[in-house]
């Protein structure tokens, strides 16, 4: 009898330390930009996913709002805080001047929030360079890690930005 116990009271041991091993495991803080050049449409297209439960909190601190992001109570006033957050934390410059782009919209996809941009009526042979700065989140989260992903014609270049490092340079 007293194995027994001595094998249960292992058992437990072996348990609860599996599980605080999981309730400790850290969240990783990134988002996903992919920039393409879309010849026929003349325009960059972004697509920037952000985890949903990040940015509800980004734009709860920020502007003092619930938006209930991805549920069936969603304000109808999310994507215009989305649009304006985005607005102050994602600029795009070609030869030294930001320009101006759409905010198309947004999606869900689990738990990812995908967010549709469009910088319009772009001749990609005029440009010479374009540089990308994506703060995105990095005033909530140091550890913070944009991955942007820059595609056109054949050229791909990708970079990761951080705070304090948050704009990537490309050469046409």
């Amino acid at each position: 009898m007293m194995k027994t116990n001595r094998k249960i009271v292992l058992f437990l041991m072996a348990v609860s330390v599996l599980m605080v091993s999981f309730a400790t495991t850290h969240k990783f803080y990134v988002s996903v930009t992919n920039i393409k050049y879309s010849e026929e449409d003349t325009a960059f297209q972004v697509t920037t996913r952000i985890f949903i439960d990040d940015l509800e909190n980004v734009l709860k601190e920020r502007y003092e709002v619930e938006l209930g992001l991805a549920t069936d109570r969603e304000s109808e006033t999310s994507e215009a805080y989305i649009e304006k957050y985005l607005r102050s934390k994602f600029v795009i410059t070609i030869d030294g001047e930001p320009v101006k782009y759409d905010f198309l919209g947004k999606r869900y996809d689990n738990d990812v929030a995908i967010c549709y941009i469009e910088v319009p009526e772009m001749v990609l042979k005029d440009i010479k360079t374009m540089s990308v700065q994506n703060e995105i989140l990095t005033d909530l989260f140091e550890e913070q890690k944009n991955i942007v992903h820059v595609k056109w014609k054949d050229n791909k270049k990708s970079f990761v930005l951080i705070k304090g490092n948050d704009k990537g340079m490309l050469n046409f």
